[in-house]
């Protein structure tokens, strides 16, 4: 009589290579508990059956064996014709409730659900209403707030190499309060932005920016950072941060790059 060849699964391709060792004397019962995740009671049951049945016993005993839960396949063909025809459009959950009431076959919804994908009919999507972004709302008074930002942009046209324009833009107004060119966006600019802003308008009550690492530091140190940073697990206040806390600037931070327009301000259309 011909022995039938039994396939192995890969957790059960792992327990055999073990239960393999433990009869070489290569790991003892609980070292290959802790290899398998197992008892070492559960171990030596299967131990034993291996010994006596080989890899078949490491196979489980349902392999190859339908459900006895399975549904139909004339069942299967009803849902999916009414999914089609009597009931189409309905979500899967009014689905199996309409199947149960007048059509007397009782399933679940996960049972529904898998029946109508496996045949190809999704769920009808439905349409959520969507949610517009709600712009921030500008402070009430000219020189309350500041927006701050640098634009990189051929200012000089063909005369000249790029430059970044950093700009102070009044949140009230939308007025241009103060500019500076540099080569880059760097902490000196904004120094001398704030010198300009100051000395033209007075000292504003915060300053509004992106997360730029000029404006605020990481929250945590990295091995690049100082020792003192190191062990106090986070990086000390820029210089551009201590001077705002100097001035008594308040720095508010945008949380995306849509609530803060001043680019759209700075920089010139086509």
């Amino acid at each position: 009589m011909k022995e039938e060849t039994i396939t192995l699964n890969t957790q059960e391709q792992k327990r055999a290579m073990v239960l393999n060792r433990i009869q070489a004397g290569q790991l003892s019962v609980a070292q290959a508990a802790g290899v398998l995740d197992l008892s070492a009671r559960h171990v030596r049951r299967i131990l034993a059956a291996y010994q006596k049945e080989g890899p078949a016993a490491l196979a489980h005993g349902n392999r190859g064996r339908k459900p006895a839960h399975r549904i139909s396949e004339t069942v299967r063909a009803q849902v999916i014709d009414l999914a089609r025809t009597k009931y189409q459009g309905c979500n899967q959950q009014h689905l199996r409730d309409l199947l149960q009431e007048r059509e007397g076959i009782t399933l679940s919804r996960s049972s529904v659900r898998r029946i109508v994908e496996q045949a190809g009919l999704a769920a009808p999507r439905l349409h959520k209403r969507r949610v517009h972004r709600r712009r921030r709302e500008r402070y009430p008074q000219e020189g309350m707030l500041l927006q701050i930002d640098g634009s990189r942009h051929a200012w000089l046209q063909e005369r000249g190499p790029w430059f970044t324009l950093l700009a102070a833009i009044d949140d009230a107004t939308g007025k241009l309060v103060a500019a500076v060119l540099r080569q880059q966006e760097d902490a000196a600019g904004y120094f001398l932005l704030v010198r300009q802003v100051i000395e033209r308008e007075g000292r504003p009550l915060a300053l509004y920016h992106d997360r730029h690492g000029i404006f605020a530091p990481s929250s945590v140190a990295t091995e690049a950072d100082s020792l003192a940073e190191q062990l106090a697990g986070k990086q000390n206040p820029s210089q551009f941060w201590r001077l705002l806390a100097e001035l008594t600037i308040s720095s508010i931070a945008a949380r995306s790059p849509q609530a803060n327009d001043l680019i759209a301000y700075c920089t010139p259309s086509a």
